[in-house]
């Protein structure tokens, strides 16, 4: 990423705000790809392997939310970052693109220099991502962090990035009682402005993805890894 401008695919089905955000992007040094719906979307997606789709919610063809259910069932673009554009209730726009998978959502109307920070903001995470081979091994599963994968029993199971990287930092807190407010600060960073559910989505994601209880809920504190 640091010798190669960084691909961001926009998906919008209005032409101003992809020429709107598109050029705000561009004067910043960003590649950029643009798409009308969510189908054209998964085409180019897949052909150039973007580190950042912005998706609007409501599009013809393909809406946001299947588009980005459909994204995340390719393997090759699991590292993706996905933020949702919308301009619906705070409440809908975070827990419904939570659930399909987005690790962000970035809110219309929007100013040039606030998407652009927010954009800055959600790389951040992609930078960071771990780039050597290392496993952590718990009492009924693996992590592979390299891969961003969880294996159980033999069989590869694909979390959404943010429940990759949630369930990871309570693995590396096992036994102990995490806040919420930590979990926020690790795993979202202090620039991201979350609600209050946005972790309750994720944990309970996990656990379904996972089969698991090794996550305890300690009510009105946070979570706790305990291997069982």
């Amino acid at each position: 990423m640091e010798n190669q401008p960084i691909t961001i695919l926009l998906v919008d089905d209005e032409t101003d705000i992809l020429e709107f955000l598109g050029y705000n992007l561009e004067r910043e040094g960003y590649r950029v790809l643009k798409a009308k719906n969510g189908k054209k979307a998964l085409k180019l997606a897949v052909e150039h392997k973007p580190q950042l789709i912005i998706l609007d919610v409501m599009m013809p063809v393909m809406d946001g939310m299947e588009t980005c259910l459909e994204i995340r069932k390719i393997p090759e673009l699991e590292g993706t970052l996905i933020a949702f554009l919308t301009a619906r209730g705070e409440d809908y726009s975070q827990i419904a693109g939570f659930e399909a998978g987005a690790d962000d959502y970035i809110a219309k109307p929007i100013k040039p220099k606030v998407f652009i920070s927010r954009v800055q903001a959600i790389l951040r995470r992609y930078k960071a991502a771990p780039e050597n081979v290392n496993i952590v091994a718990t009492k009924n599963f693996t992590i592979d962090k390299d891969r961003y994968v969880v294996v159980k029993n033999n069989v590869e199971i694909t979390l959404a990035r943010k429940e990759f990287e949630l369930l990871l930092y309570l693995v590396s807190q096992i036994n102990r009682v995490v806040r919420r407010e930590e979990i926020f600060v690790h795993v979202w960073g202090e620039d991201v402005v979350v609600g209050d559910r946005t972790i309750d989505v994720h944990i309970r994601r996990i656990r379904e993805k996972l089969d698991t209880d090794c996550i305890r809920t300690i009510k009105g504190v946070g979570y706790k890894f305990e291997e069982v």
